[in-house]
């Protein structure tokens, strides 16, 4: 059970393994957190305490993008060259892989306020997809947070 989440107080980002407790000190700050024992059904987020958490595929987006972006500029040169069956080929090729990359990768747990990533939990109904609402509200708290500290400068 591993996390991957950004330092609170200066955004320097860390891994931590938390099958243990522990208390986590920020290379760059010197700034301390106590992670507790983490419960594989991850009540709440371990950084910042908040209950909102949601699931996602633990997959790089700019691959997934490459690989959609490369099919399809395949999919467009067997279609200029008038290879129909290779085109289609192509096109539902891409599909297959693109369905069994989403079977074979894991999920990852993350919070809506600090995007801390969960690795290797389970993901239970609590854990719901990233619901844009949600996540707008997040955002707008972070961008007030971030005018308030500019404001005290």
């Amino acid at each position: 059970m591993k996390a991957v989440f950004a330092c609170p107080q200066c955004d320097a980002p860390a891994k931590v393994d938390l099958s243990h407790q522990q208390d986590w000190l920020c290379p760059a700050c010197r700034h301390g957190l106590h992670l507790e024992k983490a419960d594989p059904a991850l009540p709440a987020c371990l950084v910042c305490g908040n209950h909102e958490l949601y699931k996602k595929k633990d997959f790089p987006h700019a691959l997934g993008m490459g690989i959609l972006g490369l099919g399809t500029i395949a999919f467009l040169i067997a279609q200029f060259w008038y290879a129909q069956w290779w085109a289609w080929g192509i096109l539902l090729g891409g599909a297959a892989v693109d369905s069994l990359l989403y079977l074979m990768v894991g999920d990852v747990i993350v919070c809506y306020r600090c995007n801390a990533y969960y690795k290797n939990f389970l993901a239970t109904p609590a854990h719901q997809p990233f619901e844009l609402t949600n996540g707008e509200r997040y955002r707008q708290e972070r961008l007030r947070r971030e005018q308030m500290k500019m404001g005290s400068h």
